[in-house]
């Protein structure tokens, strides 16, 4: 054990602030330069069909605060979540993520990310003060874009839709505008603002009155669809889905795999068996990516060939996926329901009569569950059928439709007929 001799002095380190801002510019150049590689990295993958970084983010924060995740799990999900908030300088989210208690307050880490976002800030100022002064229309319009994109980098929502408005402002093609109606749509599926969505969705189908390309019209289709499957829309998300298979290009919001799931679980609650088996169970660009997927191929051709015990099977193995998925877990014990709807419907269609033991034998149940579950269907409006608990038997009865049509036509006939007498009754006198 070596002892120090006190009577030499002991000289202590103390970078000089030089030294320091040298460091702390090697930290922001590294810094920078890992940012430029996350998003080149950002694009090839949306190119080969992974959403953008920013929804990526998204669905592990909601990940992360899912309670059927386990510790381990959720452990690698903040430190990714951690990486890419530091990365892109995202300081209001995370002091949102640590008031919370998702991520440890750093107020070193807080300081250099304000102190960062500061400089760029400054940076984009001058290029538009520049743009203005010496450069042309284009150029000012370029700059004022670039603070928009930063604005939506760093989380801002405010301040980058008040930036997007401002770039609207100096953009003059169609195209262009349905662009930055795009990076608004994105960032309302980030924070799940349907009233942004909604509206920007609007504003997008009046900017195609006056023009637009194709391909931006079908990616609008996608985003509208995966709104109203977010909305419980299920029948609009299912046919704006099925327009979008052959001409998908919106990697940046979902890949081509998810997509599919999204097109066929829709599908499956809206479409009758003719639409399904030609839209969906025969559709090529379909076939090719759902056996990607488990238990899917087995979910849709086990209800279209009326397999229903696997088809039970099937669900069962599809549900941990639903309710993992940011945009159906809201809807999850919905999506049930109209799911076993569905199912239980086009058995039935086939018998004016059948035993319960018989279904529940078909369904791979209890006749025990049969019962609770079509008591409750039936009380509800969703099933046209009666059960006879002493026979054991399920008798069906299927409403008429060419009786229904007379009855609403003797219905309105009859308040057609009230109209006119008031009205006739106002002009005598």
């Amino acid at each position: 054990m070596g002892f120090v001799n006190v009577s030499e002095p002991v000289e202590l380190y103390i970078p000089n602030p030089t030294e320091r801002r040298r460091k702390e510019e090697i930290e922001g150049t590294s810094r920078r330069k890992k940012k430029k590689e996350r998003r080149n990295e950002g694009e090839m993958e949306a190119q080969q069909g992974t959403q953008e970084l920013h929804l990526a983010l998204a669905h592990k924060l909601f990940l992360l605060s899912h309670p059927d995740i386990d510790d381990i799990e959720k452990v690698r999900l903040r430190d990714e979540v951690l990486d890419a908030v530091k990365t892109d300088d995202m300081s209001s989210l995370y002091e949102t993520l640590a008031a919370a208690s998702v991520l440890e307050m750093d107020a070193t880490v807080l300081d250099s990310m304000r102190r960062r976002i500061d400089n760029e800030l400054k940076k984009l100022d001058d290029k538009i003060a520049d743009a203005e002064e010496n450069l042309g229309e284009s150029e000012v319009r370029e700059a004022h874009l670039a603070k928009s994109l930063f604005y939506i980098q760093i989380g801002d929502k405010d301040k980058a839709l008040e930036q997007l408005k401002t770039t609207e402002g100096k953009t003059v093609a169609v195209g262009q505008k349905m662009d930055l109606v795009f990076y608004t749509l994105q960032l309302g599926l980030f924070y799940m603002d349907f009233d942004l969505i909604s509206k920007s969705i609007d504003k997008a189908k009046n900017l195609f009155e006056e023009g637009g390309d194709w391909e931006r019209k079908n990616r609008l289709k996608v985003y509208e669809g995966l709104y109203c499957m977010a909305t419980r829309n299920f029948k609009k998300a299912a046919n704006l889905f099925l327009d979008s298979i052959s001409t998908f290009t919106t990697y940046e919001l979902l890949s081509y795999d998810t997509f599919i799931f999204y097109t066929v679980l829709t599908s499956i609650i809206s479409l009758d068996r003719v639409s399904l088996k030609q839209k969906v169970v025969d559709a090529p660009e379909i076939l090719t990516v759902i056996g990607k997927i488990p238990h899917l191929s087995e979910f849709l051709n086990s209800l279209y060939g009326c397999q229903y015990k696997s088809f039970f099977s099937a669900f069962s193995g599809l549900t941990e996926q639903i309710k993992l998925d940011r945009y159906l877990q809201p809807h999850f014990r919905c999506y049930m329901r109209e799911v076993r709807t569905v199912v239980y419907s086009q058995f039935l269609e086939s018998y004016k009569s059948v035993t319960m033991e018989a279904m529940a034998t078909a369904f791979g149940v209890s006749v025990d569950f049969i019962d609770l579950e079509l008591s409750r269907f039936i009380a509800a409006g969703k099933l046209h059928c009666k059960i006879d608990k002493v026979a054991g038997v399920l008798e069906t009865n299927r409403p008429d439709a060419k009786n229904a049509l007379y009855q609403a036509t003797i219905k309105q006939g009859d308040f057609l007929l009230n109209r006119i007498q008031k009205l006739s009754r106002v002009i005598d006198l």
